[in-house]
């Protein structure tokens, strides 16, 4: 028994530095061979400041947008952020027909907003005998049509004509409308290549079946004509096509620079939105207020924990000193799993204030159930029991008091995370979370740690005067 405490005792020494390790302020990250992990605190956007944009569908009638629409729309501006690697960002819907898209600690805003915002529709268009000009505005014959070789090359739409009340006949500029080839759709894939010669960046791509057999059959009955490639109706490469391609592959060029290059990757890789978007507004939001909540809640948190401390050392005497150190324990497990996360089921935690609510809620808990146990073993002693005997019936009848009131704790933090992930409102997830973490935490210190911690008083035969352990003569 006593061989096995000392074990315990090794393995929560480790687990204590590992954890005091991770939650350093200047920790470098972890490095083993290919194996590299920034370890850090992620925070929100109401700690470090970002960027918040409105975005609304680019329709005449927002009650003309389906809700399917949008919900598609939300999940693939939500897949083209998580690729530019910002952290724990918000896209949620406001209304029928708007996105409110929230990111903590974005660097470069516009190169970001163009990023998420584009449509992202890519068009292969027939150009006929002339070439277009790169960033020239064309229209096309619409999203998902598909013109078969040998049709017809671009047709101009009608020639409207305008009487004024003078008499006079004005005839309207003649606007070309051409015919989509293909579309982005019968994309497979997508990646950023350089010029060998020139190191200049192209895009290259790959097709699907049915895709490198349209594009296969219309550059070979094409020959010597032009095949413009639009991104959201803008020209940006105008080929001529010099023989045939087949192969289900090809690339496309133009006067872009790399980051732009990865950007239309990432509009590619993840779909055209169903909707067009506009950004209807835009707006930084600084840190400052919520450095100032973040110093508050330290200090509130500070404060609280000292006076648990104290209470918990003058009420309870030695079990209080144990539990203050199992204390320690859990603040820097918990701490550690922030920054480090769980691999397998996330990376981090991103910290809100909502979220630091969450971890100081889960402290008051981790201490509640050491009084549970402590309150057991006291009964155990003042109804005439040895030492031994009350430290280990104190564990054993608290125990389904911990668990139920614990278990009770994590369904609510399961139905919030449920809510914040269906509604989108990340804040109540990220206060769940931290609430399960530290509820879960709490559970082990208490039950494992201190438990350990009395275990080794009892064989090192430190005291068995009833007064270290609160209860008075």
């Amino acid at each position: 028994m006593r061989e096995r405490n000392y074990m315990f005792l090794v393995g929560i020494i480790f687990l204590t530095l590992i954890a005091g390790w991770i939650a350093m302020p200047d920790n470098p990250g972890l490095r083993l061979g290919s194996l590299t992990k920034e370890i850090k605190v992620h925070e929100g956007l109401d700690l470090q400041g970002g960027l918040q944009v409105l975005l609304q569908a680019d329709v005449a009638d927002c009650n003309s947008v389906s809700n399917e629409a949008m919900e598609a729309a939300r999940a693939i501006v939500e897949n083209r952020i998580n690729a530019l690697g910002v952290a724990e960002p918000l896209i949620q819907r406001s209304g029928n027909c708007r996105l409110v898209v929230q990111l903590p600690g974005i660097s470069n805003p516009d190169e970001a907003i163009r990023t998420f915002g584009g449509t992202g529709l890519l068009e292969f268009i027939d150009a006929g005998d002339t070439p277009l000009s790169e960033g020239q505005v064309v229209q096309t014959t619409g999203i998902g049509t598909v013109v078969l070789p040998g049709q017809p090359a671009p047709t101009v739409t009608p020639v409207p004509t305008v009487t004024t009340t003078a008499g006079v006949t004005v005839t309207a500029p003649i606007t070309p409308t051409y015919r989509t080839v293909m579309t982005g759709k019968e994309l497979r894939s997508a990646s950023v290549a350089f010029q060998q010669t020139t190191n200049q960046p192209y895009i290259a791509f790959n097709l699907s079946d049915d895709g490198g057999k349209i594009f296969g059959d219309y550059t070979t009955k094409n020959v010597n004509k032009y095949l413009a490639i639009t991104i959201d109706k803008m020209v940006i490469s105008s080929p001529i096509i010099k023989s045939p391609i087949t192969g289900g592959s090809g690339i496309i060029e133009g006067r872009f620079t790399l980051d732009e290059a990865n950007r239309l990757v990432l509009q590619l890789k993840y779909g055209a939105l169903p909707v067009p978007l506009k950004v209807v507004q835009s707006s930084a939001v600084g840190p400052t207020l919520g450095r100032d909540s973040v110093n508050r809640s330290v200090t509130a948190g500070a404060i609280g924990l000292l006076i648990v401390v104290l209470f918990m050392l003058l009420y309870y005497r030695l079990p209080g000193l144990l539990a203050d150190l199992a204390l320690t324990v859990y603040a820097l497990v918990v701490f550690a799993i922030y920054k480090f996360g769980i691999p397998g089921l996330f990376p981090y935690v991103t910290l809100t204030l909502p979220g630091i609510a969450g971890f100081i809620l889960s402290v008051g808990m981790a201490v509640d159930a050491n009084i549970l146990i402590f309150e057991r073993m006291k009964e155990e002693l003042r109804a005439g029991h040895a030492l031994q005997h009350a430290i280990e019936a104190g564990f054993q009848r608290a125990w389904t008091s911990i668990r139920d009131s614990n278990f009770s704790t994590l369904i609510t933090c399961a139905i919030l995370l449920w809510f914040g992930a269906s509604f989108g409102a990340s804040i109540v997830a990220g206060f769940a979370l931290t609430l399960a973490i530290g509820v879960l935490i709490s559970m082990f210190t208490a039950i494992f740690v201190t438990r350990t911690f009395l275990r080794l008083t009892m064989d090192m035969n430190v005291t068995e005067n009833l007064w270290w352990f609160g209860v008075s003569k």
